[in-house]
């Protein structure tokens, strides 16, 4: 990742099963600014058992009755549709990701459409074979984090630590633990690895963010740490942008009122576009950690500043004391940081009140 915040349009799962609202939703986030939109890539007989039952948002915000086998399943996006998305975000300039959800997706998207990165969810953080896979594709990996705690992370990313290296030897846990703290592993993972601070549940309440957490991640691993946001509204996403994050991931829609899971804990287009907007102004905000003048004000230091004046008229000769100094603006003469090494010299010369004064 590079220093400008990598913006995540999440289109998800918001297509509704249809090309042409993916599409969409394309157009919307190149519009918006955004770096990259994602999708999700899965077949829902490797994804979901046919007894798994809803999430709580899932089974208010779509049929009740409706198995999440069978809600996910209409879901699907074709090889087909992968094909014309990938083209589509070519021609609109804006790179196309998406998260695979089990092997045969991962195999789709790193092998025959090598996506540049992979971004795994905050699911799969304990699914080791998936997040090996992952790792031996030798591409970055964006890794949400989202219902673990630092031991979940810390197992997750000894499993990446292994499939870098790669060294032939059998995956075992000892083998993960014994690559992660290896001098390869490390260096692998510095190389290819962001962490994203994640509160899994749609809408996420605001008392559940812990946005603070996002830093304990970068500071507990060492690696980039950005933000996967659920929350109502933007405030959070760009709270985590001052707060330092690399990378912002936000769910969006075109209109939260459509039917299906993931609507109504996404932005519509413009709050997206405002979202992006607010960023890009923080990010180049925050500039650098050295203090001084920005070229901006310089030409206001005079006028902001103030310098040592005649409080009355003195008249050559005249001692210069308190009674009869002041500070006044502008601040282009003697600056007040003189005011006692002036006091008890004499006046060369005539001055007015409000002159100002001369050493």
């Amino acid at each position: 990742m590079n220093k400008r915040v990598y913006v995540i349009a999440e289109a998800g799962v918001n297509h509704n099963g249809s090309l042409e609202l993916a599409r969409e939703l394309v157009r919307v986030a190149a519009q918006a600014g955004a770096d990259a939109v994602k999708f999700q890539t899965f077949k829902a007989d490797k994804l979901v058992s046919r007894a798994a039952p809803k999430a709580q948002y899932q089974r208010a915000t779509t049929d009740a009755d409706e198995s999440q086998h069978e809600m996910i399943r209409k879901l699907e996006l074709s090889d087909t549709d992968h094909e014309t998305l990938i083209a589509y975000c070519k021609d609109n300039g804006i790179d196309f990701l998406s998260t695979p959800f089990d092997l045969d997706s991962l195999a789709l998207l790193a092998g025959r459409f090598d996506l540049p990165l992979i971004k795994m969810p905050s699911g799969d953080i304990t699914n080791a074979p998936l997040l090996l896979a992952a790792a031996r594709t030798g591409k970055p990996v964006i890794l949400s984090t989202g219902m673990s705690t630092l031991g979940e992370i810390e197992q997750a990313l000894s499993v990446l630590a292994f499939g870098y290296c790669d060294t032939g030897s059998a995956p075992s846990i000892a083998a993960f633990e014994e690559a992660y703290v290896s001098d390869a592993g490390r260096s692998a993972l510095l190389a290819n690895v962001t962490l994203l601070h994640c509160t899994t549940e749609y809408p996420a309440p605001f008392s559940d963010v812990n946005l603070h957490a996002m830093n304990t991640l970068a500071n507990a691993f060492s690696l980039p740490a950005g933000y996967s946001d659920h929350t109502v509204g933007i405030s959070v996403p760009i709270a985590a942008v001052a707060m330092g994050a690399v990378v912002i991931e936000k769910h969006f829609t075109t209109d939260r009122n459509l039917p299906g899971p993931d609507h109504k804990a996404s932005l519509e287009p413009d709050e997206l576009l405002q979202m992006v907007r607010s960023i890009r102004e923080v990010e180049m905000a925050l500039g650098s950690p050295v203090k001084q003048a920005a070229p901006s004000e310089l030409k206001n230091r005079a006028i902001a500043r103030k310098s040592l004046v005649a409080a009355r008229e003195i008249r050559q000769g005249e001692v210069f004391a308190m009674d009869n100094l002041d500070v006044k603006r502008p601040g282009d003469g003697i600056s007040p940081l003189q005011y006692w090494s002036m006091l008890g010299k004499v006046a060369d010369r005539d001055y007015s009140a409000d002159d100002k004064v001369q050493p």
